[in-house]
């Protein structure tokens, strides 16, 4: 039998990663199991348009999400599909898919009801957020060609409001997060562009078997993302021409808000395919300014620009300082960042098992969450090489590749995948967006992966059986309804933890807008403070929470 390269590199710490596994958890063989679509009626299937020409577009798709759209307390799934493009025009209709939850396991079609079934431009992600402060989670779904700003009626179907918005735009448009930049209490929109591309675009020539092969992006032109003011009556003002975003020519595709300087204004994390990485810090007054070479996440430790997709934001050491994580394609190796307390980071994927783990690897959705629920987050990584042909050409790189699991061992991160049994984690996926949900309320993440030109993946996880948990969803009244930027506090049995609300993070996708705390053997919290973002800076403090369960905290303190 022929083993693989990435399998050798792991060797060396399978034992112990595995022994470490099996003792501190009671869990089943794997803690994730795929489910079927005969098993939970999610039959659609992602269509990537492959063509003989191989347009740049067809490789990026698709994104995927978890949102609760009727406010059931049960998380429904919305899948994004092609459609639509001036270098395609599909024989038959494509659609969008939106799966409601059943409360048992299944999901139901509600595409065609709920008025999202898009197909008119060629879809790449979506981003969940209730930009209009009524309690019901809104999409904006961004695309090659006309992206769409989905507004959630209340009624179980949405309306096509991007005209309406102002939203109107023709750039290429992959992530984009909600975040209020500006703390007024209105979520504002950021929106990753990638490169200048039209179907008459330069051809790249042909690969080493004499075919046409997806372009690296190297050779396109770059362009500006886009930062829209939430005006607050059903507008947005695109306010970012004239500051750094504006004049920040890039080529975006992954983006997280998060607040990395801890001076209560939201920041912004972007990768970049083949150009440096952004790091755009908010410094009010709509002011920004882009420091990633200066805070030493732009390039390589070499001073080489990578192929960034996938990012996230973590306090992973429990310090109280963000950090920040990006995905590559093969050759470049991930990286971890961790942060200073300065504005710069350092590079720590070598004290990890990120950087060994993840060379042969092309990396898109990720997400750090505390998979078994032990109190410390982990890492799963979303894989698959952007050229489709890649497998006849490079001895040990692959289109498809397997999934990656990092557990938290308190210290590190450990490589689990191969000690973590099953399928999953040895069966290869042409994948791209992530999403964590808990769709069955038992207070474990399941996962969701997007993978291009196939059906996607639903991950139930059986991890951390045993372990105790606090699920809560934060309701904010002065400042934005989903409380993003909010920092919550707690104590188990004397010892403090703190956790920021991020938004975005990952590839196209978007989360649980629940929170999910693990606490292991521990019966239970000693508190939970919340402090609420701007402008409420409100601190709400609350002993008994119930455990392994979900609660609703509303701004002021009021559980329910």
């Amino acid at each position: 039998m022929q083993v693989s390269r990435r399998q050798l590199l792991r060797a060396a710490t399978l034992c112990s990663a595995s022994t470490q596994l099996l003792l501190r958890s009671a869990a089943p063989t794997s803690p994730f199991v795929e489910i079927p679509a005969e098993k939970s009626g999610i039959r659609w299937v992602h269509n990537n348009a492959l063509s003989d020409s191989r347009e740049l577009p067809e490789t990026m798709g698709p994104g995927v999400a978890f949102l609760d759209f009727d406010n059931d307390g049960w998380m429904d799934i919305f899948l994004v599909n092609s459609g639509e493009a001036d270098f395609y025009k599909p024989p038959k209709p494509l659609r969008n898919a939106l799966y409601k939850n059943n409360r048992d396991g299944t999901f139901t079609d509600v595409t065609e009801h709920a008025g999202v079934s898009g197909g008119k431009s060629f879809g790449m992600g979506v981003a969940v957020g209730d930009y209009d402060n009524d309690g019901f989670p809104d999409m904006f779904v961004t695309a090659y060609g006309r992206s769409t700003l989905y507004h959630n009626n209340g009624d179980g179907t949405f309306s096509d409001v991007t005209e309406k918005a102002a939203l109107v735009f023709p750039n290429w448009a992959t992530s984009a997060v909600w975040v209020d930049y500006n703390n007024d209490g209105l979520l504002d929109l950021f929106v990753c562009s990638f490169v200048r591309y039209t179907k008459d675009s330069i051809r790249c020539g042909d690969n080493k078997l004499g075919r046409a092969y997806f372009c690296i992006p190297r050779v396109f032109l770059p362009s500006a993302s886009l930062m829209f003011r939430n005006n607050g009556d059903g507008t947005f003002t695109e306010v970012g021409k004239g500051t750094d975003i504006g004049k920040s020519l890039g080529k975006g595709l992954g983006v997280v808000a998060t607040d990395v300087n801890n001076d209560g204004k939201m920041d912004l994390f972007v990768a970049n395919d083949t150009v440096q990485n952004f790091l755009f810090m908010n410094r009010g007054g709509g002011k920004w300014e882009e420091i990633a070479l200066a805070a030493e996440v732009g390039f390589s430790d070499n001073g080489q620009a990578r192929s960034g997709m996938g990012v996230d934001a973590v306090d992973l050491d429990g310090q109280g300082r963000e950090d920040l994580f990006v995905a590559n394609v093969d050759q470049e190796m991930y990286a971890l960042y961790k942060n200073r307390g300065d504005e710069t980071f350092t590079n720590v994927s070598h004290q990890n098992d990120i950087a060994k783990s993840t060379r042969y690897l092309s990396g898109w959705g990720l997400k750090f969450f505390d998979y078994d629920n032990d109190g410390f987050l982990d890492l799963m990584l979303a894989n698959g090489h952007p050229d489709d042909m890649i497998d006849l050409y490079s001895p040990q790189v692959r289109y498809k590749e397997p999934l990656v699991l990092f557990h938290n061992d308190g210290k590190r991160l450990i490589d689990v995948s191969e000690a973590a049994g099953g399928e999953v984690f040895h069966k290869p996926y042409p994948a791209r967006g992530l999403a964590i949900g808990d769709y069955d309320n038992d207070g474990r993440l399941d996962v969701m992966i997007g993978n291009n030109g196939s059906a996607p993946v639903l991950l139930h996880n059986n991890a951390g059986e045993g372990n105790h948990w606090v699920g809560f969803r934060l309701v904010g009244k002065t400042c934005n309804r989903d409380a993003i930027g909010a920092r919550f506090t707690w104590s188990i049995n004397g010892v403090k933890r703190t956790k920021l609300k991020n938004s975005g993070g990952s590839y196209l996708s978007s989360h649980d807008i629940r929170e999910v705390i693990g606490i292991g053997t521990s019966a239970k919290l000693d508190w939970l403070e919340i402090q609420w973002p701007a402008p409420s800076k409100r601190r709400d403090r609350i002993t008994d929470i119930p455990t392994d369960r979900y609660v609703t905290i509303t701004e002021g303190g009021t559980v329910a």
